[in-house]
């Protein structure tokens, strides 16, 4: 589904380059959950954004359902954001005076899909995080975890196999926070459209309940658990 091998990303010139990524290899099958750990500035957010199709990388390539990229820029990659991944950030990033319905289906509408199609694809897609009683409010009339759940709505109205979450339960309470990564799971688990998400959280907890955790660190990529992305030793303390 999603194979990133050898990826590699600098930023600089000569003394003062920068080397994040330095081979990054990984792999997500359909319908799996993986969250992504690893200290503040290990290039965490730089791998999202080159997986999709925002930036660029240096070495290495990307194949997302038999289409490979990686190496080109953003305005050769315009189908990989279109058609293939969708995001989740930390904000909602929803227009206050739309409803719910109609911050999923502008979207739609933006890639080119008309506008009855697009209603009809926004609402179905509300209904499937839990909001199709919902569909008419305006953000202001919704909770911190429903804002989250239309920001949801709109990532995969769009049918996308990938969503990249960076961050997605940080402005929520913990409350809330659990039920957006019950939902991830959910949507992962679908038996008829289930897709695959990777998350990237500072929450160990979150992290925990994923299907696989991956630690970031060094510019690579390696399996990992609670205790050794928190950088702790067997007896709990840090290294």
């Amino acid at each position: 589904m999603l194979v990133v091998d050898g990826l590699t990303k600098s930023f600089g010139f000569g003394n003062n380059k920068l080397h994040v990524l330095k081979g990054i290899d990984l792999e997500l099958k359909q319908g799996e959950l993986v969250a992504l750990m690893g200290p503040s500035g290990c290039g965490k957010s730089t791998l999202l954004n080159i997986i999709g199709g925002l930036l660029s990388g240096d070495g290495g390539n990307i194949t997302l359902n038999n289409r490979k990229y990686g190496l080109k820029g953003p305005s050769s990659v315009v189908d990989v954001r279109r058609e293939l991944v969708g995001w989740i950030f930390q904000d909602f990033h929803l227009l206050n005076n739309l409803s719910a319905l109609d911050n999923v289906a502008m979207a739609l509408e933006l890639s080119g899909i008309s506008s009855t199609e697009a209603e009809s694809k926004a609402a179905l897609a509300l209904e499937r995080v839990g909001l199709g009683d919902r569909i008419h409010h305006i953000p202001d009339q919704l909770s911190g975890g429903q804002q989250q759940r239309v920001a949801i709505a709109r990532a995969i109205a769009g049918n996308r196999p990938l969503l990249l979450a960076d961050e997605p339960t940080g402005n929520l309470d913990i409350a809330s926070g659990k039920d957006v990564l019950q939902l991830f799971k959910d949507l992962c688990h679908d038996k008829e459209n289930p897709i695959s998400i990777l998350m990237v959280t500072h929450d160990p907890e979150l992290a925990a309940n994923a299907d696989r955790m991956l630690l970031l660190r060094d510019g690579k990529t390696e399996a990992s658990d609670i205790r050794s992305a928190w950088g702790l030793d067997e007896d709990g303390e840090e290294e």
